[in-house]
């Protein structure tokens, strides 16, 4: 009768330990910079490899203080992902400032997720986990902004106009069409 138990009880441990996802996975392919790849936080973005794309575009950014001011008590509502690359030019850019600008609005990092894409042709613009999966990430980064569980807009590579009147739009949930929307559909 035990043994039956002990079988589930590995196999569930087999499972969850292989299934669950280390944060921060980097990926080195020959002659090539190495990527994160998954699930990443922040402070995997300013350490080593990343460090000084990250740095350059995060200390170089001067946000919207009067912006950010207006949603500053809004936006920790709010949870947010964002689809991003480590390989990308525009990630590069823009995670960076979209982080200042959470910092600077004092986003609880709790409710942000960031997720690294393979840029591997086998599985390019995919994460380990799916994530992506049923969300139509085309272009990256995205950021998507979540209330009550149900995703309200999303930013889509570049911003319309900028990232703080960007965010200011969506958070006020007035009219905002992201770039590059031919296949979304909001409620």
């Amino acid at each position: 009768m035990k043994f039956p138990v002990i079988i589930i009880i590995l196999f569930l441990n087999y499972t969850v330990s292989t299934f669950s996802q280390n944060p921060n996975q980097e990926v080195t392919l020959e002659n090539q910079q190495p990527f994160l790849l998954g699930e990443v936080t922040v402070d995997a973005l300013s350490t080593n490899t990343y460090q000084s794309w990250y740095e350059q575009n995060f200390v170089n950014y001067e946000v919207d203080q009067n912006q950010i001011d207006v949603f500053k008590g809004k936006i920790a509502s709010y949870k947010i992902l964002i689809f991003m690359a480590t390989w990308c030019a525009d990630s590069k850019r823009e995670v960076p400032r979209f982080l200042k600008i959470l910092k600077s609005a004092g986003f609880p990092l709790e409710n942000l997720k960031i997720v690294a894409l393979d840029k591997r042709k086998v599985s390019y613009k995919k994460s380990p986990q799916g994530e992506e999966w049923g969300l139509n990430i085309r272009r990256v980064p995205t950021f998507i902004f979540y209330k009550n569980g149900k995703e309200l807009n999303r930013i889509i590579e570049t911003p319309v106009t900028t990232l703080e009147e960007d965010i200011l739009k969506i958070i006020s949930q007035h009219e905002y069409v992201p770039n590059y929307t031919s296949s979304l559909h909001f409620d």
